[in-house]
């Protein structure tokens, strides 16, 4: 039986990249929030 996480390096960029979190009012929120603390980086991808 396979485990339940099968990576993928797209579909993790395009749900958690940048792009996706500035393309939406509460992803520009989450990284005007995290700009404001201060983050190294802004997103995990």
């Amino acid at each position: 039986m396979k485990r339940q996480y099968q990576p993928s390096k797209v579909r993790r960029r395009r749900q958690h990249g940048f792009l996706a979190r500035n393309s939406s009012k509460s992803g520009k929120g989450i990284l005007a929030n995290r700009r404001r603390v201060g983050r190294k980086r802004l997103t995990p991808v």
